[in-house]
């Protein structure tokens, strides 16, 4: 069992961080998985590399400043759709969907049914 500790200051880890007590292993990044898995497996796992359709490794996603601002500048309170976003930010859908992330997991983006996004 695997476990993604949390703050024991913060009651939503309460849960995560029981199971730890408990004899869960605790997980920060893949490695942590594939070192419980490697001896049950037999054998020495390796993470892939994301590849695209030719299977050419992909580049690594780091939206520049003036992405991540243009995609911002094109989200409000209003839904909008997230293929929208990548029409007219005029950029990939993976430098689309990262902004997204980022946004989400600071807080400030609310995600609604059928791909539709807003800010909070």
């Amino acid at each position: 069992m695997f476990a993604v500790p949390g703050s024991p200051l913060d009651p939503r880890a309460e849960g995560t961080n029981s199971l730890i007590k408990q004899g869960a292993t605790p997980v920060t990044e893949t490695a942590d998985i594939v070192a419980v898995l490697e001896p049950i497996m037999g054998m020495a796992l390796t993470a892939r590399e994301p590849e695209s359709a030719d299977g050419e490794r992909l580049p690594d996603v780091d939206p520049a400043a003036d992405e991540r601002a243009r995609i911002v500048g094109l989200l409000s309170p209003a839904p909008v759709l997230i293929d929208d976003l990548v029409r007219l930010a005029k950029t990939s859908p993976r430098v689309v969907r990262l902004v997204l992330l980022e946004l989400e997991l600071a807080g400030r983006l609310e995600r609604h049914g059928g791909g539709l996004v807003s800010l909070l």
